[in-house]
Order: structure tokens, then C-alpha cells, then sequence
């Protein structure tokens, strides 16, 4: 996992994502997802290339249930933009990398 992608549960998903000071990019997995699997480059990469503008969060919906339901993760992978505290962007299902940054483009 890029160093740049930040593993967030339940008890910490308050401080890392809704009270960042930057925007965050959530991605809801499961390890069992093979679409969540494919996801991970992209992710990872987006992480490194937008490290200093946007946090980069993994939350494993099968550990994070409470959280998962209360942003209407109903499957997975989703990825979800966040900006001072609200969801502004949920994108569900494999993304190539160039339609990712072009909706972080757009949040930023």
C-alpha cells in the first residue's frame, strides 16, 4: 500500500475525514472485492500524484459497517470525495485513473 493512503475505522474516520483541512478521498473496499482489488493502483497512484492537495483513505466496510451505512455504501468499491466535512462526489465501481482525477480536478 502507498505510504500516502491512510487505513481509517470507525473511531477515526471523524478526525481524518470530516474535520481534514484537506479534501479526502474515501475509498469503501472489502478484501474479498476483485473490483476493489483493481481499484488499488489507481487509488495508490492518485494518492502519490495529489499528496499535497487531497488525503487518501482506505475503510474496510466489512470492519466499518456503521460508517458504511451512514454514507449509503451499498457497493463496493465506492469512492467518495470529501470537503469540509460533507460528501461533495461518490463515484461506485472501477474508475480508470484519468476519470478519478478529473472528478478530484473538479472537488479541488
Amino acid at each position: 500500500m502507498s505510504g500516502n493512503v491512510l487505513d481509517v475505522n470507525e473511531s477515526t474516520f471523524q478526525t481524518e475525514v470530516l474535520e481534514s483541512s484537506k479534501p479526502v478521498l474515501v475509498d469503501f473496499w472489502a478484501p474479498w472485492c476483485g473490483p476493489c482489488r483493481m481499484v488499488v493502483p489507481v487509488v495508490e497512484a492518485v494518492a502519490d500524484e495529489y499528496a499535497d492537495q487531497l488525503k487518501v483513505v482506505k475503510v474496510n466496510v466489512d470492519n466499518n459497517q456503521n460508517t458504511a451505512a451512514a454514507y449509503g455504501v451499498m457497493s463496493i468499491p465506492t469512492l467518495a470525495v470529501f470537503k469540509n466535512g460533507e460528501m461533495v462526489q461518490r463515484l461506485v465501481g472501477y474508475l480508470p485513473k484519468k476519470d478519478l482525477t478529473q472528478v478530484i480536478d473538479e472537488v479541488l
